[in-house]
């Protein structure tokens, strides 16, 4: 019994970090959460939540992980951001993640874009317009992490009550 709840409590405490980790780009949100399904699921012998589920859910983290990359990209594009812009968005990405961290992952990509709009003579408004595209882009991607985290943790509350 006491393991029991040792194991509810680890997989909702992972998935709750999980979703704090959208908001905190620190912490890679999607996959501890996956991690919290898998470990309830292991520690149950995968009779509460399907092993089959435990992979789908693999692969949804791991397509979250790509979409944290390419969401700017595509935010950029969508806001008519040229070549330069896209390419600035995603070394902007490369090189905010290196230089100033977790929040280089917002800044990087908005500010790449930004100067890669310049480079491409563009008007300062537009080169905004087209960075601005790549923070919608960045919002969307947290908002399907948001989602699949919110999946996994109903999927946990199913296997827990049932």
């Amino acid at each position: 019994m006491f393991g029991q709840i040792i194991t509810i409590l680890l997989g909702f405490f992972l998935t709750a970090l999980g979703l704090l980790g959208v908001f905190l780009p620190f912490l890679p949100g999607v996959p501890i959460a996956w991690l919290g399904i898998f470990l309830y699921a292991y520690l149950t012998d995968f009779t509460a939540i399907s092993l089959t589920a435990v992979m789908i859910f693999l692969a949804l983290t791991v397509l979250t992980i790509i979409l944290d990359f390419i969401a700017p990209i595509i935010g950029a594009k969508t806001y008519k951001a040229s070549r330069y812009g896209i390419w600035g968005s995603f070394l902007g990405l490369t090189v905010g993640i290196f230089t100033l961290g977790p929040i280089g992952i917002i800044v990087g990509p908005f500010a790449g874009a930004f100067l890669g709009e310049l480079l491409s003579r563009k008007e300062p408004k537009q080169a905004l317009k087209s960075s601005f595209g790549t923070l919608v882009g960045f919002l969307a991607g947290a908002l399907i992490k948001i989602i699949v985290i919110l999946i996994m943790l109903g999927f946990l509350v199913y296997g827990i009550i049932f």
